[in-house]
């Protein structure tokens, strides 16, 4: 046994020495095994000797003085003090309100810094007001700034594809304006769909769907409503639009090409009472004096009205306008069955200022009614402002008289 316990002696240990429970085994036995593997749960001398061995110092002499020792050494990478100003150490507050002060392409490249900024930078706060007019086209983008939260979004004349929304959670946008895009009514229908919190709408010039109007049904607080060139939707479904909106104030309908008599009769008989300023121009031979009878027997607190291009008015229809005491402004251009001098019995309306008359009294004869109504306007302006979102000859592209805080692309002289 003692010279077995000799081979053991001479065996040589990852250390370097042989443990002392090898040494232990004749004294104390399986006592004193038992003590020493009690310490085997942390086996530093296996962490050492796995571990990778220490870089040594490169020791190197001089070329010119070979005696010169010099010792090749890294420093130790010490972390840097920040001094000074540092964006981290600023509170989300602050941030938010610089953010606030930068155009929309600045937010878009501050928003790819680090993921604090971009969480920062779509904040619904900074993205209540849009203005992406400017932009040729519009998929993702729009789905994007209408999740986010933005309220008021503007993008005429733009193409919009199909856009895709990660859920169907109502938006909250309230002031729309898509006038004249290029869009699909499936990719429209997709949009308005998920509103139920309009205020202002504009849909001039677009393909619309019966679905469409039934959706813009389900916006009870809608006020402005702008469908001037619109098509491709039955009279039962603007019903239903005009029944549902029962706070609308402003309404465009002027020269939508599917219009029919039933169109007409349709919208005289559902209009709301809250109405106060209409555009109703461009029927030659569907609106009659019947229809405006009907009209302005259901809104007598109109204030604007527009009746122009109806060529079976006549000036009977001055007896029906006396049921109008708020009334301020009249259209009544190209209407070719009002004789001019019939115009002078209007001077009985004393809260009319403006008269908008093109086509029906010749520049000759012009200086002569303005004498005849010296406290109205004559022709003072050529286009109609009602229900629209941006008025024409304005150049800060306000909406609806809100101007948007983000702009793809400034207004000029701003």
């Amino acid at each position: 046994m003692s010279k077995e316990r000799r081979h053991l002696q001479e065996l040589p240990s990852m250390s370097g020495n042989l443990p002392d429970w090898t040494l232990s085994t004749s004294q104390g036995g399986k006592k004193g095994v038992q003590s020493d593997m009690d310490n085997e749960n942390t086996p530093q001398d296996l962490i050492h000797s796995w571990s990778p061995p220490r870089k040594q110092q490169r020791i190197s002499r001089g070329k010119e003085n070979e005696e010169a020792v010099f010792v090749l050494a890294r420093r130790p990478w010490r972390k840097k003090e920040q001094t000074g100003f540092s964006w981290d150490s600023l509170p989300d507050e602050l941030l938010l309100g610089i953010f606030h002060s930068l155009p929309l392409r600045d937010l878009l490249r501050a928003s790819r810094v680090c993921k604090r900024w971009h969480r920062l930078a779509f904040d619904e706060s900074l993205w209540f007001s849009v203005d992406l007019e400017g932009k040729a086209q519009l998929d993702r983008a729009l789905s994007q700034v209408l999740t986010t939260g933005a309220v008021a979004l503007r993008c005429p004349r733009t193409f919009i594809g199909q856009p895709s929304f990660p859920d169907t959670k109502p938006l909250r946008v309230q002031h729309l304006d898509l006038s004249n895009c290029t869009v699909s009514s499936a990719a429209l229908e997709e949009i308005l769909r998920r509103c139920c919190r309009l205020q202002n709408l504009s849909l001039e010039g677009l393909g619309l769907s019966d679905h469409i109007l039934q959706s813009l049904s389900q916006n009870p607080e809608l006020v402005r409503l702008n469908m001037s060139g619109c098509s491709a939707f039955s009279s039962q479904a603007l019903g239903e639009v005009l029944e549902g909106c029962t706070r609308l104030e402003e309404l465009n309908a002027s020269w939508c090409p599917d219009f029919s008599n039933e169109h007409i009769k349709t919208l005289v008989t559902a209009i709301p009472a809250s109405v106060t300023r209409l555009n109703l121009s461009g029927y030659r031979h569907n609106l009659q004096m019947d229809d405006v009878k009907v009209l302005l027997g259901r809104c007598p607190n109109l204030t604007d009205l527009d009746l122009s291009d109806s060529v079976l008015l006549t000036p009977d229809v001055f007896q029906y306008f006396q049921q109008l005491p708020a009334l301020q402004h009249l259209a009544l251009s190209r209407c070719y069955q009002i004789h001019p001098a019939a115009l002078v019995e209007l001077e009985k309306f004393p809260g009319l200022k403006t008269l908008e008359v093109f086509g029906i009294v010749q520049d000759a004869y012009l200086p002569i009614l303005k004498k005849g109504l010296p406290h109205i306007k004559v022709n003072s302006c050529c286009f109609t402002a009602i229900s629209r979102p941006t008025p024409a000859g304005r150049r800060d592209r306000a909406l609806w008289g809100l101007r948007c805080q983000l702009a793809y692309r400034q207004p000029p002289g701003l």
